[in-house]
């Protein structure tokens, strides 16, 4: 052996012993998992590029402007069984970094922590938008560490788990923030942040088209979207479109998991099937609709699903036929990608810089919160000691085999003309990134490039991005948006410049744009007329003499169609009676009733009423119980010694429940037994019948949260059996039930 090489063994076991004895730190090291038990669709590569040797517990993530990975980690939720310890500030957001140019992240430092559930981040503005706890936040990045704060939203989410919390923050191509789980959108203008309503959009993750159309879903529907573009039909507060937002566009709900599932409840009918896998989606979440350029052309624009609760993500193919969108799941009986490993919980998926898709793994045995786990979910969990798996947590990267992936670009040292030529990549993060960059850097010198952009025909609609870069910088005439809308070679392009025309209604104009609608509608497209109707309103108001043949022209075009009637009901608000003469068409004699009703009762669409996000009853049931009963019976319902018995295995909890609630309502004297124990305490269990702060629904709520965390089958109640019960008083002289009375009385008759 060589001396030389003697010397680097030796070299390397002294560093190796002095970084054991806790002298020198080394670098983690970059992750070496096996990805064995994981089946991949043919033709792709799955590759680990980062894990919890630098991060824990992802939920989320953002690329910046030099391409490099932050991810927000979500430590303190479901840190056991019981829920217990989520409101510990242990939340982080981490920069991560590939420093030797390998492909995999080699270096995290902290940029934030000390965050409660923290859920969402967004690079917007040169800054960082991020919640923590109930607020939203925007912090500006000076070298990697956190500037100046502004609170953005202190009520972005004041109620609710955090399962059910605005989340999914993303910068749309028409320069606004929209979020999943809430109905409100942000923007910061000349320094001020913006607030307005927007369509309420699913439940976690949120995602979007080439035009900037929006994609979501809920626990139980795997793929649901906007067919137009965003608060198009929203502007008639006395009216709820229900055809064009919030479709349900993926109908097939099967998945094909490899392994028996865990999932909460998995004893109810048809929800496994024989051999104990998942039939359909139960926890379904964080969708993306591929836009890298990097895939096969097959898979552009196709819907990617994370079902954490399987283990698997779905991949669904796109259909665009006008003003509708379909999904079709691309098979049966597999998926894009599947494991038999139970702690691939995928939660979120991305586009990369480099045309990969991104998966954020938490990778945890845990996924249900506590307020809705279930009694047979935590046994099961606890059994295959599911509920260790804590701590953990990947991101994984999708690429095609047959594809080069291109080197990650910096575009932060981009120049203006290296910008704008990326408003055309094939890669939709590129596009988006290079949009917002430009805005802030206010190059007047490539406006009337910008503006011949915004004419051409693109297939990946550069032609919007630079609409876009001009409004963010204020280089929107009425002029310029209605030579480009005249000129345009994209019926998506004249539908984003009808919307930007809004804001334009002035008596000097009305002549050029009734010009101008003229001309769109000899263009007899259905989706420049949808546009046209639902953006026509301020011209309406401003001059109805020239633009009312405007719009009764496009009622006696659509008289049947479901979609157009959302547009023209929201385009003629506050003017209907100028419109109520329009007989031939049923969609809007229908819509019209139904608004006339709502302003008779000023039933608003809840966009407009709602201030924040409403608590769901079983997480306020879960605040109850903790509040007013977990004093006693425990947080996790196992009941403390001498003062309250167990609710779990309980007959109390199992059976009747309007017993249940008589014994909430009127409380408990003397020794009680539960599940064959005698309980002797020396204490009553007191009644919240006289409490005046406690409501019939609550206690309606606390029963739910019961029944589903304790109860071996779950049962209901509602609030008319509650006031029942509270009107059946206990016989004895102390006010409260005795066990033999509770046992003897059938409060159910």
């Amino acid at each position: 052996m060589s001396k030389l090489k003697k010397s680097g063994i030796l070299l390397t076991a002294f560093v190796l012993l002095l970084s054991a004895l806790g002298f020198l730190s080394l670098p983690p090291a970059e992750p070496r998992l096996s990805l064995a038990n994981y089946q991949v669709e043919e033709g792709f590569d799955l590759k680990i590029v980062g894990s919890e040797a630098l991060f824990k517990a992802p939920v989320t993530m953002d690329f910046d402007d030099r391409g490099r990975m932050w991810v927000v980690e979500m430590i303190s939720y479901m840190p056991n069984l019981d829920g217990i310890g989520e409101e510990e500030k242990t939340g982080k957001i981490t920069i991560l970094e590939d420093t030797d140019g390998d492909g995999t992240i080699d270096n995290a430092k902290v940029f934030l922590d000390e965050l409660v559930l923290p859920r969402a981040i967004a690079h917007v503005y040169g800054g960082l938008l991020y919640t923590d706890g109930p607020a939203l936040w925007f912090v500006e990045i000076e070298n990697d560490l956190p500037g100046k704060k502004t609170l953005v939203d202190p009520i972005y989410c004041d109620a609710g788990n955090v399962e059910h919390q605005p989340n999914g923050l993303m910068m749309n191509v028409d320069n606004w923030i929209y979020n999943a789980n809430s109905n409100f959108r942000y923007r910061r203008v000349k320094g001020k942040w913006l607030k307005e309503p927007s369509s309420y959009r699913g439940q976690w993750g949120l995602t979007k088209d080439n035009i900037g159309r929006m994609y979501y879903n809920t626990n139980s529907s795997q793929f649901r979207g906007d067919n137009v573009l965003p608060n198009t039909v929203i502007h008639n507060r006395y009216f709820r479109p229900r055809n064009s937002v919030n479709q349900n566009l993926g109908k097939d709900q099967r998945v094909y998991p490899l392994h028996a599932t865990s999932v909460n409840r998995g004893y109810q009918k048809g929800v496994l099937d024989k051999d104990g896998r998942l039939t359909t989606v139960t926890a379904a979440c964080g969708p993306v609709l591929y836009r890298g350029g990097q895939f096969p052309n097959e898979y552009n624009l196709n819907a990617f699903v994370c079902v954490p609760e399987a283990n698997l993500i779905k991949r669904n193919i796109v259909e665009f036929k006008g003003l509708e969108t379909e999904a079709v799941q691309a098979w049966e009986g597999k998926e894009f990608i599947a494991s038999t490993d139970e702690g691939f919980r995928p939660v979120n998926l991305f586009n990369g810089p480099d045309g990969a898709m991104y998966i954020v793994d938490m990778h945890r045995g845990i996924i249900q919160h506590k307020a809705f786990i279930t009694q047979y979910l935590t046994k099961l969990l606890a059994k295959k000691k599911l509920d260790t798996l804590q701590n953990m947590g990947r991101i994984l990267k999708v690429t095609n085999k047959k594809k080069a992936v291109p080197a990650i670009p910096d575009l932060s040292v981009a120049t203006s003309a290296q910008l704008l030529e990326m408003l055309s990549s094939t890669n939709g993060w590129i596009r988006d990134r290079a949009q917002q960059i430009l805005i802030r850097k206010k190059d007047k010198s490539i406006k009337n490039d910008l503006i011949a952009l915004a004419k051409s025909g693109n297939n990946n609609f550069a032609s919007i991005h630079a609409l876009y870069v001009l409004e963010g910088t204020n280089a929107l005439s009425f002029k310029t948006i209605v030579d480009i809308a005249e000129n345009s070679e994209q019926e998506e392009t004249i539908a984003h410049a009808l919307g930007l025309l809004r804001e334009q209604a002035k008596k000097k104009n009305a002549q050029t744009m009734h010009a101008l609608a003229e001309q769109l509608l000899a263009k007899n497209s259905e989706t420049v007329d949808f546009y046209l109707a639902a953006n026509l309103n301020p011209w309406l108001q401003l001059n109805g003499s020239l633009f009312d043949p405007i719009m009764k022209g496009l009622i006696e075009r659509y008289p049947e169609n479901k979609i157009m009637g959302d547009a023209i009901i929201s385009g003629i608000h506050d003017l209907e009676g100028r419109f109520a003469t329009e007989k031939n068409s049923k969609i809007l004699e229908s819509n019209l009733a139904e608004v006339a009703k709502n302003k008779e009762k000023d039933d608003q669409n809840p966009i407009y009423v709602n201030v924040s996000v409403n608590e769901d009853s079983r997480t306020k049931g879960l605040k109850l119980f903790r509040t007013i009963c977990g004093a006693c019976h425990g947080p996790d319902g196992s009941g403390i010694e001498d003062l309250a018995p167990p609710l779990k295995e309980s007959e109390f909890i199992n059976g009747s429940t309007s017993r249940l609630a008589a014994i909430i309502l009127h409380g408990i004297s003397g020794p009680i037994h539960v599940n064959g124990k005698l309980y002797e305490l020396n204490t009553e269990m007191p009644a919240l019948a006289a409490n005046s702060d406690i409501s019939d629904q609550d206690i309606v709520d606390i029963i739910r949260y019961l029944q589903n965390a304790f109860a071996s089958e779950g049962k209901g109640i509602s609030v008319a059996q509650v006031k029942k019960m509270r009107e059946m008083k206990p016989a004895g002289q102390s006010g409260l039930f005795s066990e033999k009375e509770l046992l003897e009385n059938n409060f159910d008759k």
